[in-house]
């Protein structure tokens, strides 16, 4: 322990010694962190492509597939019959009746206080 320390404080003098202002080591420090933001960059980067790649040749051989398999007679029929079915329950149809009842109050909302203060009690 005692050997690490005075191997830490003849490593501090010479530091010192060299660069006594520290503008080395601020160098040396940028350059590491420009570095390893270059290589995470490159990284990033290559992950990216290769998962695009990846992607596109998943889509290609889906649409290959499909491309091979014909669509069926029977699935034509049955998706032409679903959707005659869905567009015809769009619009019910009316009775075409109307009918009138006249109302005993013309003017009658429920907020209207013209009704309950002119009843008188009895």
């Amino acid at each position: 322990m005692i050997a690490l320390i005075l191997a830490y404080s003849k490593t501090n003098d010479l530091v010192k010694n060299l660069d006594p202002i520290g503008f080395g080591m601020a160098i040396i420090g940028m350059l590491v962190v420009f570095i390893s933001l270059i290589l995470l960059y490159g990284v990033f980067k290559g992950i990216a492509k290769y998962f695009k790649y990846a992607a596109a040749k998943k889509t290609r051989e889906q649409l290959e597939e499909q491309s091979e398999e014909e669509m069926s007679v029977e699935l034509s029929a049955a998706i032409a019959a679903a959707l005659n079915q869905y567009f015809s329950e769009i619009h019910d149809e009316e009775s075409m009746v109307l009918t009138i009842k006249k109302v005993s109050k013309n003017y009658s909302p429920w907020s209207s206080k013209i009704y309950s203060l002119r009843n008188y009690p009895k």
